[in-house]
């Protein structure tokens, strides 16, 4: 397995684990990764996943296996997942210090090399 480029926070595994169990994926890989869109460029997508594609970066957090792809893993590199819950609820909050541009969504980025495609918000 290879060196980890997203950080979980132990709230966010805990509530990633509960989402696995809930939804019955206790065996699937957690996927993060960026693909174009949104209002900066780039959004993020997380998703659970059975089957690791030859470019993908494995990697384990808190007994959570995760895979990047390695077209996002330098975008993601340093990234830190967390999960805050709140009186309104619950919601992860991701940090991704490549990120130079955010939309007030707050989902999506741009980064100093990466642009990405912007859309109307």
């Amino acid at each position: 397995m290879a060196e980890a480029i997203v950080t979980l926070t132990e709230a966010a595994a805990f509530q990633i684990k509960d989402m696995m169990k809930e939804q019955e994926e206790e065996n699937a890989y957690l996927r993060v990764g960026v693909h174009g869109g949104g209002c900066s460029g780039l959004s993020y997508g997380m998703g659970f996943e059975h089957e690791r594609r030859a470019d993908d970066v494995e990697f384990e957090q808190h007994g959570i296996k995760m895979l990047v792809d390695r077209d996002s893993a330098p975008i993601l590199r340093g990234t830190v997942i967390d999960y805050k819950q709140s009186l309104l609820g619950g919601g992860f909050t991701i940090h991704n210090p490549n990120a130079i541009a955010t939309c007030g969504c707050g989902s999506s980025f741009r980064t100093a090399t990466n642009a990405g495609t912007p859309e109307q918000c």
